[in-house]
């Protein structure tokens, strides 16, 4: 009989060289025992291979476990909120003059360092401060009245006044010698970085200049000469930096005329040159007279010890996390 009508060679139907019994003479070698290399096969009574890793595979399949009967859910990422445009910007500070005043008086540059810690101690130093002066007020017995309250509080107002002309005078000497000391290479960087401080200083006078505008006497006959319209012109245009001047005076004492957009070591450094000629200011116009001498030595003399110990603990922050120096800043 041919052994193509059995499947192959003399093999039976389906068979292969693998399943002959032993002395058949097409069949393999059987390897001897203890072979260092037997022959692959399937284990003894597993008749077929099993899809998918091994027993104790190391890595875990994908997809989510067994028995879990819904695909998993992943939610999606919203897209990031595009930046509002620079006319959407200018828009928004005409009907609101605190953010006008955040946009005008807040630091922005690219990159620039934020130490949270310090922004905060000075938050509360002004507080305490504030806190501070009414106590003061009280307890020598300057508030007594209604009037006197509103006494005390034109007074605080023409100090904080006081305290933005001094600085506005201030400003320019110390940015001056600033840009003067740096090296040739970091001036002209500096001098284009003062553009934005400077505009600051810009808008708090040209804020004073409204307010006089709508109430100096000497411009009575320029408000009859406008008419009824320009009159609620003036009205409406002094009402909107009313806000944008006194939020813009607290921001200017805080971020020091946004100087850090020159370099984060300036404001430190303008803020305690600041806080002691308003001490000697003070001592020249015998501010709290109708406090005793020990007491208005030590008022006036606690804000520019505690501001100079907070500048000079922002300047170690800012040489210790951030590595900024006054030397490093002019590079020299």
């Amino acid at each position: 009989m041919s052994g193509y009508g059995n499947g192959g060679y003399g093999d039976p139907a389906g068979s292969s060289g693998a399943n002959l019994p032993q002395g058949h003479p097409h069949a393999p070698p059987v390897p001897p025992q203890g072979h260092p290399n037997p022959a692959p096969g399937p284990p003894q009574g597993y008749p077929y291979a099993r899809s998918g890793p091994p027993p104790a595979y190391p890595y875990p399949q994908s997809g989510p476990p067994p028995g879990y009967s819904y695909p998993p859910f992943y939610a999606p990422v919203p897209p990031p909120r595009p930046q509002p445009s620079r006319a959407r910007n200018i828009l928004r500070g005409l009907y609101n003059p605190l953010y006008a005043a955040q946009r005008t008086f807040r630091p922005s540059r690219p990159g620039i360092v934020n130490d949270p810690e310090v922004r905060k101690l000075q938050l509360w130093r002004t507080g305490l401060g504030l806190v501070a002066w009414v106590g003061l007020m009280v307890t020598y017995n300057a508030i007594a009245s209604a009037d006197d309250v509103q006494g005390v509080a034109g007074e605080r107002l023409d100090q904080s006044w006081s305290s933005v002309l001094v600085l506005v005078c201030t400003f320019p000497v110390v940015v001056g010698a600033f840009v003067a000391a740096a090296r040739d290479g970091l001036r002209r960087v500096y001098l284009r970085r003062t553009l934005r401080p400077l505009g600051s200083v810009l808008a708090i006078m040209a804020s004073m200049g409204t307010s006089a505008l709508a109430m100096a006497p000497e411009l009575a006959g320029l408000r009859d000469a406008v008419g009824l319209p320009g009159r609620i012109l003036i009205v409406v245009l002094f009402l909107w930096s009313l806000g944008f001047a006194l939020y813009g005076i607290g921001l200017s004492l805080v971020h020091v005329f946004r100087t850090a957009d020159i370099h984060e070591v300036l404001p430190p450094i303008l803020a305690g040159v600041l806080v002691w000629e308003m001490a000697l200011l003070d001592v020249i116009t015998g501010a709290y007279d109708q406090v005793p001498t020990g007491a208005r030595v030590i008022f006036i003399l606690g804000a520019p010890v505690t501001v100079t110990a907070l500048s000079c603990w922002e300047l170690y922050r800012l040489r210790r996390n951030h590595g900024l120096t006054l030397r490093t800043a002019l590079r020299r």
